[in-house]
């Protein structure tokens, strides 16, 4: 048993640990958690804990229905909303098969399994997630809109502020588990919130908003507000976006600056970008993946409906920060497509997968977007070059499923799983008849 293994099981009895629960993933994202006593811990770490992978979203057939979670020591953590008193703890797992191989359906495999791609070639990926969400003074009714706690703007500050009392508590808590963060505001919405997390390297970050997503509702529910990382869950106010800063490293060295080169972004960099933008279309079902995801893109303003990329262009898929003199190591992209309610480890693992493409392609960048995209008609954007996003989850599903590189990127399972889980939302949302159809049809049809 190692140094790590080792320290949890000391910090055990040091800190008086009565539960330690064991998270991992579903392949659409959903926390998944088995408590066990600490006891049962040293044989977890030997031999993992088992579980029927049957009864997970996409994890197994019933014939092979045997799984282990193998819990990793690194995230070992406390859990702080759990009170005064005995404590719990939690640690994240990779997913095997009984004969200790990794199963191909854990979307941490999936990323881990990328990323070492890119580590071969001497890389490591960063990512820097900016995660907003909304806050609504009760849990929401079917059939009524969501109250939401403020009538806030952009930046506000405003006294006894309900968002401001519940930011600095949930930041109080992420940092309390070792997760930094780096800023938080008021976003555009009527109670809508925004927390940056610092970057880190894309698994450290991945398991990061997954525990962001639990504390950020556990604190909601310990205020009586209730808390939703829905992509768009009002027509008239901005949908919940997860702008996210990339960077890849070659040891200590970042790989997107080049000193006096166009902003200061090096070759790789620009390749990098190339690949996401090229394979932007076939992704999208991953970084977008909710019929709800879709309308959040349709309209404008800090979410991208097209595929391009431009320096401090907030209109555009991609943007290149302005340059800081004397930081070449911040040298960064900003993708703005994903949104707050996608699987962190999927969409990390597509979007490295297709920076990767980029380079190993030697794709050539397009030309920069210099204008509002938006505001650029049909037909000027086609002489720009310049394609659409997917309009709708149909759409992205349907380009995704002859997609080499996803296929590649995702494995057979979770792409095969996936993409069935898709379409059969997709058929259950087109099949429903909607309050926008009566209101406009039953008085005049």
């Amino acid at each position: 048993m190692g140094k790590q293994e080792d320290f949890v099981l000391r910090s055990l009895e040091e800190r008086d640990v009565r539960f330690v629960r064991l998270w991992f993933t579903d392949v659409l994202g959903f926390l998944k958690s088995v408590a066990v006593a600490p006891a049962e811990l040293e044989g977890a770490f030997d031999e993992g804990i088992g579980f029927d992978g049957s009864a997970i979203e996409g994890f197994a057939r019933v014939y092979e229905a045997d799984m282990l979670a193998k819990p990793d020591p690194s995230t070992f953590q406390i859990l702080p909303w759990r009170g005064e008193g005995p404590s719990t703890a939690r640690m994240f797992c990779d997913i095997e098969m009984p004969d200790g191989s990794p199963s191909y359906a854990d979307p941490r495999h999936v990323l881990k399994r990328t990323l070492s791609k890119a580590a071969d070639r001497g890389f490591t990926f960063y990512t820097h997630p900016e995660i907003e969400f909304y806050l609504f003074k009760n849990a929401p009714e079917a059939g009524e809109e969501p109250v939401p706690v403020d009538r806030s703007g952009y930046f506000d500050h405003t006294a006894q502020s309900k968002g401001a009392d519940f930011r600095r508590e949930a930041i109080t808590m992420l940092e309390s588990m070792g997760i930094s963060v780096e800023f938080s505001h008021h976003e555009g919405g009527p109670g809508q919130q925004e927390i940056d997390l610092r970057y880190a390297d894309a698994l450290t970050t991945a398991d990061n908003i997954m525990t962001f997503r639990t504390v950020i509702r556990e604190v909601a529910l310990g205020q009586d507000i209730w808390a939703s990382f829905m992509p768009k869950p009002f027509t008239t106010h901005p949908g919940s976006g997860m702008h996210t800063h990339v960077s890849l490293f070659e040891g200590d060295q970042n790989a997107f600056y080049e000193a006096g080169a166009q902003y200061q972004l090096s070759r790789t960099g620009r390749q990098f970008i190339a690949g996401v933008l090229h394979h932007a279309r076939e992704i999208s079902v991953v970084t977008n993946q909710w019929v709800n995801s879709y309308k959040r893109m349709m309209f404008g303003g800090e979410a991208p409906s097209y595929i391009c990329w431009g320096h401090n262009n907030r209109s555009a898929m991609v943007r290149v920060p302005m340059y800081k003199p004397n930081k070449g190591q911040s040298t960064r992209v900003e993708l703005r497509t994903i949104d707050a309610a996608c699987n962190p480890y999927l969409a990390f693992a597509a979007v490295l997968a297709a920076g990767m493409k980029g380079i190993e392609g030697e794709y050539e960048l397009p030309r920069e977007a210099e204008d509002d995209v938006w505001s650029l008609t049909e037909r000027e954007r086609t002489a720009l070059g310049i394609e659409p996003l997917p309009k709708n989850l149909n759409e992205a599903i349907t380009i995704a499923e002859s997609s080499e590189l996803l296929a590649e990127t995702l494995g057979e399972q979770v792409f095969d799983f996936f993409l069935r889980n898709k379409r059969a939302e997709w058929d259950e949302y087109r099949g429903q008849v909607s309050a926008f159809e009566r209101d406009r049809m039953l008085p005049v049809i």
